[in-house]
Parts: structure tokens; sequence; C-alpha cells
């Protein structure tokens, strides 16, 4: 059966796997992220290859990586932790490099397709990927595909506008980002506490919450209902079957459960919608990034095992 090298470039460490056409990881591993200087990242991805090749038989290379991701040109727009990927023409670079055939999609689009073949997903054509952490992103899947949009900005749901004000000529607003993301769980405990954001992180935030501090309690009911709301203004626009999240904070066990118990206070205030999200955590977690860049290979390359 044909064996793959898989990447997934994260900002602080590159994970990689032999994998083979079903998804099955035959050997992982991972080694620190270069930010700056190409050559070197170029240097340590190419090590990797070599290694594995005296164990395996490649067929190809795919890749998840941050960014707008470009899948046909191979080159990586936008920005991200690492300043040097942005730029270089990935395909050309490691295909010349390499000679295996090479596909690479963006990170959050890869997380999304890995969870479409073989996680929460599965069986589905029309899915949400939301990714909760320092900001909000996510993907769009449309019957069974990426969509990208015409601006590579499909699927950042974090730039969407939930708390607006116009008055005399004059906006303020906030993003999803600014209310539902872990950072922004951290700034309402912090300003509400009265404590520098620095003393803070998500996990702190939660554990004062349960242990019944008052302040903290009002920032995490305040961050799932910024979530529910974002969720609920999905759901109109896109109408996908169901809306999967990511995310560190996703594995706290009751994070469906809060999330769906703001949903049904906006359906109560809105009688008019009577669709409610199907919502479920994303299954894959770490690998997902690893099996969606697989899955996004196969499917480019026409190589996609029957289902």
């Amino acid at each position: 059966m044909p064996q793959y090298i898989v990447f997934d470039v994260g900002g602080t460490y590159v994970k990689y796997a032999v994998m083979n056409r079903q998804g099955d990881f035959l050997e992982k591993g991972s080694y620190p992220s270069e930010r700056h200087d190409f050559a070197k990242f170029k240097a340590d991805l190419l090590a990797v290859v070599r290694q594995v090749r005296t164990n395996y038989s490649i067929q190809g290379m795919a890749m998840s990586c941050p960014g707008g991701v470009d899948s046909e040109s191979g080159i990586i727009g936008g920005s991200s932790a690492l300043p040097c990927i942005h730029g270089p023409n990935f395909k050309e670079v490691f295909g010349g490099e390499t000679g295996l055939p090479i596909e690479l999609e963006n990170d959050a689009n890869c997380a999304a397709l890995g969870e479409l073949w073989k996680g929460a997903a599965k069986h589905h054509r029309d899915v949400a990927f939301v990714v909760v952490g320092t900001g909000i992103g996510g993907a769009v899947v449309k019957d069974g595909r990426i969509h990208k949009g015409a601006h590579l900005h499909g699927g950042e749901f974090g730039y969407m506008l939930m708390a607006v004000c116009y008055e005399d000529g004059t906006v303020k607003g906030k993003t999803w980002s600014e209310l539902g993301a872990t950072s922004a769980l951290v700034r309402m405990a912090a300003a509400d506490m009265g404590v520098p954001e620095g003393e803070l992180n998500g996990e702190k935030v939660f554990a004062l919450a349960d242990e019944g501090n008052a302040a903290a309690q009002k920032a995490v009911d305040r961050f799932y209902f910024s979530l529910a709301h974002g969720i609920f203004n999905l759901q109109y626009a896109y109408d996908p079957e169901k809306i999967v999240l990511g995310g560190a904070v996703s594995n706290r066990p009751d994070f469906i459960e809060q999330i769906e118990r703001r949903l049904s206070l906006l359906l109560a205030a809105v009688p008019f919608a009577k669709v409610k999200p199907v919502i479920e955590k994303c299954h894959f977690k770490n690998d997902a990034n690893l099996l969606g860049a697989l899955y996004h290979y196969l499917q480019r390359r026409g190589e996609l095992p029957p289902a």
C-alpha cells in the first residue's frame, strides 16, 4: 500500500507522520519550528524526509500550514507565527528537492478535512468547523470540499461583527474573536477581578469559576454565550448539517452542554428560528491536521480509497 510523509507546520513544533492511504499512522514525530530562517526551515524538514525514506517507500508529501495557503500555486500568503514560510513556493522548493508530488492546505482547513474523513463530520457534506483558541478561526466544507472563498478567507469566522453600535457616523463594534475566544475569557475575568491579564489563563479562569469565584463565573457565562451567539449566526448564514468545534477549550467535559444551554436561550428569544444547530466536538484533536492534510492530498490527486 502506498505510503506518504505528512507535515503539520505549527508555530512551536512541526509534527510529522508516515501514513498509508487508509489514514493509518505508521510513525509519528516532531521537532521545533524555525520561525525566521527559511533555509533552516527547509533543511530541518528535508532531514526528516531523508530519514523517513530509509525505512519507507514514500509516494508523496502532504502539508498542513498556517496562513493563506494557495493550494494551486504552492505559495503561502497572509501572516502567521512563522514569517519565513510566507513567500517561498513550497511545491517548487520541496518538490524539487525530494522529487515527490506535494499538496498543501491551510491548517484549519486540514483539521476540518480530517474530521470530515474519519471524525465528527464523517458522512456529512456541508459542515462548518470552528476552532476556539486565542482567536477564532475555522473552515467551511461545502459538498464535501473546502470552500476557500474568493480571497482565501472562507472560514475566518473570528472577523464576524457580534456587537455593533452606530451613532452619528461612528461605529463601535466587537468581533467574535474579541468576545468568544479564550483570550476574551481571560480579558473579561481579569477586568472583573481587577488583576492583570498576565496573571490568568483560560485554565485558571475555569478553575476559579468551578471554585465559586463570582467574577470568573460571570466571564465564563459571557464566553459561552458569545460562542453560542456566533454559532447561531453561522447556522442561519450557511445552514450546515453540523458545526464541529475544536481548540483546547473544547476538551472540557461540559463544553457542548454549556453552549447548547445558551443556544436554547437564543432560540427562545427568536421564536421564528426553528433550526437548532447540531454541534459536536472534533474527534482527532492533535492528529486532525495530519489526517486532513493527507485527505487533501488524496482528494486532489484522485487517490482516495473507497468510503
